[in-house]
């Protein structure tokens, strides 16, 4: 049975990752901050928050998910600080970390010079959030110390959408479906998350997610 880590697995996409990894056998633990708690009863719940935690904390696990998310615009800096933090505490080792990621990165152009994030048809009101994310990821590109993943939705990331049991796979460049859509639940996100775990197909890569 493989050990498995989630951080931040209160918040909305950390719960679904959560029941998917339980609902497949996976010893799974969820690190929460402060009155926070695993909402699945068969997880285990550990209250440290992400700052807090040390290389001690994550040895022994197969692979920590990343489920951080601030959207304020004092905390979004914080995107790149914790993630340096967790693979400053991962670094030399065979844990796997799988980060949820940001669709704001991802490439319209082949050149691969042009972020979505940076189309004029982009919402204003997204792009600090997805500049930080997206220099999180410059970040990460650069740690080969670690055993780093990193999966971008869909452009429409669907917190309450269907669980449909089906994706699409793509790259480091935007892509839609044969309705022309770029679309995913965040249930659904969760399986190919999981997915990635059992298959490790993107070590040390980005690769991107969306819904048939």
């Amino acid at each position: 049975m493989k050990k498995l880590a989630i951080v931040c697995a209160a918040g909305k996409q950390g719960r679904l990752l959560v029941d998917e990894a339980v609902s497949r056998g996976y010893d799974v633990t969820g690190f929460v901050r402060g009155n926070d708690k695993v909402a699945n009863p068969k997880a285990k719940t550990i209250v440290k928050d992400l700052f807090d935690l040390t290389r001690e904390d994550l040895a022994g696990f197969d692979a920590v998910i990343d489920a951080f998310g601030a959207w304020t615009p004092e905390t979004l800096p914080l995107h790149k600080t914790s993630l340096k933090h967790l693979c400053d505490i991962l670094s030399g080792t065979q844990v796997r970390l799988l980060v949820v990621g940001g669709a704001g990165s991802l490439y319209v152009n082949s050149e691969h010079t042009v972020q979505v994030k940076d189309l004029e048809s982009f919402p204003d009101m997204f792009r600090p959030l997805a500049t930080n994310m997206g220099e999180a990821l410059s970040e990460l590109r650069k740690r080969s110390d670690v055993q780093w993943t990193y999966l971008s939705p869909a452009g429409d990331f669907v917190a309450d959408g269907e669980r449909t049991g089906e994706y699409l796979l793509g790259g480091e460049e935007y892509f839609v479906n044969d309705k022309g859509e770029s679309r995913i639940s965040y249930a659904d996100y969760a399986i190919a998350m999981v997915d990635e775990i059992e298959n490790a197909n993107n070590i040390q890569k980005r690769f991107s997610v969306i819904g048939k």
